[in-house]
């Protein structure tokens, strides 16, 4: 048997992150099985479905990497297959005409109500005849669901779970309009589609019984169910905007890497023993269904900035040069030469190596591209006192005798002056680092020299040592 999964979100907004995390369970339970991983927009409500909102979930599945089998197929593009199966469930005998006007199920609703009774279809027009049918009425088709025992769903994650079939009404299955429910429109889509595992958030789990009902009523074999928890916040209550309840576009411009959110994403409610950093060879190699817990997995913003911090520093520099540009030329309002490119991939091994996202080591490169006179921090601007602007002087003057001007040289250079002077190396390193960088944090000071070239970071330690005030 080819394992085939799928992906069916409702394109009424972005890609969600519990959505993001669902898709990446199917993606990696059918890669892991070498078996195929569909993509199927439930775009029925055409109210609220929109087109932008299809091009969003596909981009964020895209850029999360993510890859889907053969072509995004629309649900509501489907819909006289649905119908066709709701008339041959009827022909059959497993479902049938009703014809309830909307008054009288408010006024049955309301009387169970009234009277502490589960407010539920009565199944009034289950066994009437044709004749009874009132003249100028369309009516809904409504399954004809077994009255007595139960249903029962073996799910993967939640373990065995029944539910009494006279608990279960007889649902909706075609619309007084003609239109297919949400319920028969997903279990004929599964069925066509030759979906094998049906793995979505366990808000659906009582949707299953339904569907199940469906599946047994067109003698076609219901796939195997996996039911995950959903995504709460660090806290531990439900998870919204505060928590990261945020589209995938909202973590890549705030400059997360794919594989760090994919690895994010991966470890919510699903382990591997201690691991926490999980390449995608390995959770290709390692995921499985029986791995993922019961309990509400909790999203938590440090950990996300952990691993992102650790995939930054192992990402191709030139990869990230090419993602830190459009961020450094829309904030300098700039744009970079083929030289300054340069200077930033040479810079980067610095950079990537303090910074947890890409909106951080932007941030971190923005003085290498500063005009001079340097805009100076708080701390900064408190650490270049008179005292360490005639320190930076001496510097000056012994670096700008300096005919090898590489790293190690500056150090050495600087390193011998604090001798003589009979001070600490970092009274005349950190002075030098906020001329050089406008802060007292950054990359290695002599580093920075270095990348900076002779000619440019003299002309910083000039505009400091000239400067009046910052």
């Amino acid at each position: 048997m080819t394992v085939v999964t799928r992906f069916a979100p409702s394109p009424t907004g972005f890609l969600h992150i519990g959505g993001a995390r669902t898709a990446l369970f199917n993606w990696l339970f059918a890669r892991h099985h070498g078996g195929r991983f569909l993509l199927r927009i439930e775009d029925t409500d055409r109210q609220r479905s929109t087109e932008a909102a299809v091009a969003a979930i596909l981009d964020g599945l895209s850029w999360l990497g993510l890859n889907w089998d053969g072509d995004a197929i629309s649900q509501f593009g489907r819909r006289d297959r649905h119908a066709a199966v709701a008339e041959a469930m009827r022909a059959a005998g497993q479902a049938y005409h009703c014809y309830c006007s909307p008054e009288e199920l408010t006024e049955l609703r309301e009387r169970q109500k009234a009277t502490g009774q589960p407010m539920r279809y009565d199944g009034r027009w289950r066994d009437r005849p044709a004749g009874d049918a009132p003249a100028g009425v369309s009516p809904v088709v409504r399954l004809r669901a077994p009255r007595d025992g139960e249903t029962v769903l073996q799910d993967r994650v939640q373990g065995e779970v029944r539910v009494q079939n006279e608990q279960l009404d007889d649902m909706v299955l075609l619309r007084a309009d003609g239109t297919p429910t949400y319920m028969l429109s997903v279990v004929v889509d599964d069925h066509d589609m030759g979906v094998t595992h049906v793995v979505r958030g366990d808000d659906h789990l009582t949707n299953a019984f339904r569907q199940i009902q469906i599946y047994k009523a067109m003698g076609w074999e219901p796939p195997v169910f996996a039911h995950i928890p959903l995504i709460h916040g660090a806290d531990g209550a439900k998870l919204s905007k505060r928590h990261g309840a945020l589209g995938v576009d909202a973590y890549r411009d705030m400059g997360y890497l794919p594989e760090a959110l994919r690895n994010h994403l991966l470890r919510l409610g699903w382990g591997h023993g201690d691991d926490e950093i999980i390449s995608d060879v390995q959770a290709t190699e390692w995921f499985g269904l029986e791995g993922i817990g019961r309990s509400a997995a909790r999203f938590d913003f440090g950990r996300l900035d952990s691993l992102n911090a650790h995939y930054l520093r192992h990402a191709d520099d030139q990869r990230l040069v090419d993602a830190v540009v459009p961020r450094l030329e829309a904030e300098l309002a700039i744009i970079l030469t083929p030289d300054q490119r340069d200077l930033l991939r040479r810079a980067m091994p610095g950079l990537k190596a303090r910074a947890k996202t890409l909106a951080e080591l932007a941030a971190s490169a923005r003085f290498y591209f500063a005009v001079r006179p340097l805009a100076l921090d708080a701390k900064a601007a408190a650490l270049l006192d008179a005292g360490a602007r005639r320190r930076l002087t001496l510097v000056a003057e012994r670096l700008a005798a300096l005919n090898d001007w590489q790293a190690d040289a500056i150090e050495a250079v600087t390193r011998e002056l604090a001798e003589q002077q009979a001070c600490k190396l970092g009274q005349l390193a950190q002075p030098l680092r906020a001329a050089l960088t406008g802060s007292t944090v950054s990359p290695p000071v002599f580093e920075v020299a270095g990348l900076l070239g002779k000619d440019e970071a003299l002309a910083r330690l000039q505009s400091v040592g000239t400067s009046e005030s910052v």
